[in-house]
């Protein structure tokens, strides 16, 4: 369900769009509590709450289903609101943030690979400019001259944690979607710097999602051809320790790192892991039902490939 990045050997590498998981699906409340800010005032505000609470009840029911397809199925008629609510609300920075999540998410579902350049492409956009909405330092930072652009990662406070991530999360799809193109994968070297910030500020946030990151950012490429796997595993574990119950760690951690370094029993032991585990958590049982499927996947073709 990912692209591939090669290692320099003839097996590709595979890292499932941007984690197609909590990482993505987590964000559905505020796409709908961003579509109950759209209402406009009067009347308008005295529905709100109640949409809002139908919202966090849609957004739940998703998040804890077991039905991958209902729910993949499901994400184009979003988009298409999502696209609605952002021609009479340009600048809307929650809409904005949103739309970047849910395309981000839809472009892990899907196989077609111009069509998930398109949606990755869209998430980018969307995400940059919520960045200049809010007056963040990281508005137009793609375009800033390296230096320029370090100073402005240094800066980043907690308060820039939101927006960061997000623009993280966004440029590894971008990486993802485009990784027959040399020009945009020289830019895995901000996404790693904007990251590595974000562990810095709050490591924690998401649940841990930016090691998770830090951890597929540092196993695309062999330690041959510039990659640091070994960090990328201490980046996987760190994940795991803060949140076990995510089983997608495990299933991306078997998938690039053990994969990587040809460690079978690892990457057997993990998978085997995730699915006897029980999947259904709260606001994880759908991410959990994912990592489940994939990890069948590589076990059925872990024989073959070492």
């Amino acid at each position: 369900m990912g692209d591939r990045y090669y290692s320099g050997s003839s097996k590709p590498l595979e890292f499932p769009g941007p984690l197609v998981g909590e990482t993505m699906f987590s964000r559905l409340p505020g796409l709908f509590l961003a579509s109950s800010l759209l209402l406009g005032s009067g009347c308008a505000n005295l529905v709100s709450g109640i949409t809002s609470q139908l919202a966090d009840d849609l957004a739940g029911s998703i998040l804890n289903s077991e039905d991958i397809d209902t729910v993949r199925e499901g994400v184009p008629a979003y988009l298409l609101l999502m696209d609605s609510f952002l021609r009479s609300s340009p600048d809307s920075e929650d809409l904005l943030l949103a739309a970047s999540n849910l395309n981000g998410a839809f472009s892990a579902l899907i196989v077609d690979e111009d069509r998930i350049k398109l949606f990755s492409d869209k998430s980018m956009r969307y995400v940059e400019h919520a960045a200049c909405v809010s007056k963040s330092p990281l508005c137009d930072a793609r375009q800033q001259r390296y230096a320029d652009f370090e100073q402005t990662v240094s800066s980043l406070k907690v308060s820039d944690v939101h927006i960061a991530y997000s623009l993280g999360v966004a440029w590894v799809g971008r990486l993802q979607a485009n990784s027959d193109d040399w020009a945009v994968i020289a830019e895995l070297s901000r996404a790693k710097l904007l990251m590595e910030r974000v562990i810095e500020l709050d490591e924690n946030h998401d649940n841990g999602g930016p090691h998770l990151y830090m951890g597929g950012m540092e196993t695309l490429l062999p330690a041959s051809m510039g990659g640091k796997p070994e960090e990328g595993r201490m980046h996987f574990e760190k994940a795991i320790e803060i949140n076990e119950a995510y089983l997608m760690t495990k299933v991306i951690y078997a998938q690039q790192y053990a994969r990587l370094m040809f460690d079978q029993e690892l990457h057997d032991r993990l998978l085997n892991e995730v699915l006897s585990a029980d999947p259904v958590v709260e606001g994880m049982t759908l991410t959990n039902r994912i990592a489940q499927e994939r990890a069948k996947d590589l076990l059925a073709s872990s024989k073959d490939y070492f």
